[in-house]
């Protein structure tokens, strides 16, 4: 990213950082298949007609008043004690930085699926005013679409490397805020509030749901003692389901976790449905904070911010005042995160890595890939992606169907080789049927058939020192420089990882990456480079590139190790 004068949300790009980030076409659409669309529209009709109707028939139910809620009888546990106090604060300040940085995310590939293979048309909901046109090759890159810096964290377009960055940086916080809130409920009598211990909660629930319904507030028990029974399930949902299951499903959109453990994606519908499934739960906090904010509001503001923020139950204003306090604390810290995105990103990408590696390295890291699909599971369509090569070069040998193409692999090595393609298939070929995982967010199925990398490394016999293996490409990164990305020796030896010649049975097209690419299937998509030129065995990817292990890597952000 280029950095330059910022007026409020708005950054100075040069023209090719410009193209990119904030392109002339910036418009925002929301579009939902209709019959999900009518899906939605009756889980919200139908209840509120059936509150409704119940409302004139039979009239608004009456909703006793339970003596533990009554204020002043202190019958059962009351109060918010510090721990509930700073948690709530903590959580609010990491979940609207997830909701910011999710948004951003999801604009890179702003089409959401209930289907792994992501053919265009088969979204359930997209977030662009374009269709896929089918007359020329429309990469994912080109269908990432821009999103105001004032919603999303980092906002414009293609920022995904730094939105991943704030994302799994605060995720962390979130998942802290919550071990921490879920101890400290059960080892105090505090989840007697939140937990329902009655049947008749449910039945409560409706009766109480019927009077919001019908506009009629229904008797409000004083928070400081006692939530009705909508709140208490409410409440109850979004700590022990909501969050628990945002988590699952971001973890089923691991490369390395769904490549070893098939089934666990299976579990939510598939790789795409637990994408869907994150999004959803998204937009279920979002609109428990509308609510919940709301209802604060309108249930006595001043005397609720008291026992939130000083955990009092009075009038007095310095609940409020201190409760608008934090909110400005936390506006405050989201311009921060802005300012940190463009002007020190590097030096945050480096504080993310700092965090997050050790953890990838010592978990997810260490998953072989071992899925098993079959050919008809293979994806009717497989998003390209990357900048077409333009080198002469590379055009020439294209049409000799690379015949004179040598792969040149050196570095630190006993043996270095040029080796055409039939040398390469004489060298012994294997086939896998994978799951490609992009950054962007889609996926699709594919066979590829090409040489083990293993076969490769036991011909040219790297030295001690050789670490890491670079691969550079004839095409060009983001902003045209040499493409290159690296891959840890360790990590190259394990299963399934090939230079794949063939795709579902035919030899690499150049769309998707002849004469030879990179398969590594724990990993996601931009680390498995297309149009290999060379090989090298370097003793670190610091020596490369600006060192960060990739092209990816040193000009947009991305991640070292993304097994997730």
């Amino acid at each position: 990213m280029h950095t330059g004068r910022e007026v409020m949300w708005m950054i100075s790009f040069d023209s090719a950082h410009r193209a990119v980030h904030y392109p002339p076409d910036r418009r925002f659409r929301i579009w939902i298949r209709p019959s999900v669309l009518a899906i939605l529209i009756a889980c919200v009709a139908v209840p509120v007609v059936a509150a409704w109707v119940q409302a004139v028939i039979v009239g608004i139910p009456h909703l006793k008043e339970l003596p533990q809620f009554m204020e002043g009888t202190m019958s059962g546990p009351h109060g918010f004690p510090g721990w509930v106090r700073w948690t709530h604060f903590f959580n609010f300040l990491f979940l609207t930085m997830l909701i910011r940085s999710g948004i951003s995310i999801l604009m890179d590939h702003p089409r959401l699926y209930f289907n792994d293979d992501c053919t265009p048309g088969s979204e359930w909901i997209r977030f662009t005013p374009l269709r896929v046109p089918t007359d020329r090759v429309w990469t994912a890159k080109d269908d990432a679409r821009y999103i105001s810096p004032i919603v999303g964290l980092p906002g414009y377009r293609h920022t995904v490397g730094v939105a991943r960055s704030w994302h799994f940086i605060t995720v962390y916080g979130f998942i802290i805020t919550g071990i921490v809130f879920v101890i400290c409920l059960f080892t105090t009598d505090q989840w007697m509030r939140l937990i329902p211990t009655r049947w008749d909660t449910v039945a409560d629930a409706w009766k109480t749901f019927v009077c919001y319904a019908s506009f009629h507030l229904p008797p409000e028990p004083n928070g400081f003692y006692g939530y009705n029974a909508l709140q208490q399930i409410a409440y109850a949902a979004t700590v022990f389901v909501m969050a628990p299951l945002s988590i699952l499903t971001g973890l089923a959109m691991s490369p390395a976790l769904v490549n070893r453990f098939q089934w666990y994606a299976k579990l939510f519908g598939g790789r795409q449905s637990a994408r869907s499934i994150h999004f959803i739960m998204m937009n279920g906090f979002f609109a428990f904070i509308v609510v919940h904010v709301t209802l604060i509001a309108m249930t006595g503001f001043r005397r609720n911010m008291n026992h939130i923020v000083m955990g009092t139950d009075d009038l007095r204003s310095i609940g409020m005042i201190l409760g608008f306090v934090g909110i400005a604390v936390v506006v405050g810290l989201w311009i921060v995160a802005h300012y940190v995105s463009w002007k020190y990103p590097r030096s945050f990408q480096n504080a993310q890595k700092a965090v997050t590696y050790p953890l990838m390295l010592a978990t997810l890291n260490r998953f072989h890939p071992a899925e098993k699909y079959t050919r008809d599971q293979i994806s009717p369509h497989f998003w390209p992606n990357g900048k077409m090569p333009v080198r002469e070069d590379w055009k020439a040998l294209a049409a000799s169907r690379f015949a004179d193409y040598r792969l040149k692999v050196g570095g630190l090595v006993e043996n270095p080789v040029e080796l055409s393609l039939e040398d390469l298939r004489e060298m012994g070929m294997e086939s896998f049927i994978t799951m490609h995982h992009c950054i962007q967010g889609w996926s699709g199925i594919a066979e590829w058939r090409g040489v083990p990398i293993r076969k490769l490394v036991e011909r040219v016999r790297p030295k001690p020192e050789a670490q890491v293996l670079a691969f550079f490409s004839f095409g060009y990164s983001l902003y045209g420089k040499e493409y290159y990305d690296t891959q840890s020796l360790e990590n190259v030896l394990k299963a399934e990882c090939i230079l794949a010649l063939e795709m579902n049975g035919a030899p690499l097209t150049e769309t998707y990456g002849s004469p030879v690419r990179l398969r590594v299937e724990n990993q996601l998509g931009y680390k498995m480079v297309k149009w290999i030129e060379r090989i090298e065995f370097v003793a670190s990817e610091k020596n490369l590139g600006k060192g960060e292990g990739g092209s990816n890597e040193d000009d947009e952000y991305f991640d070292l190790l993304p097994n997730i």
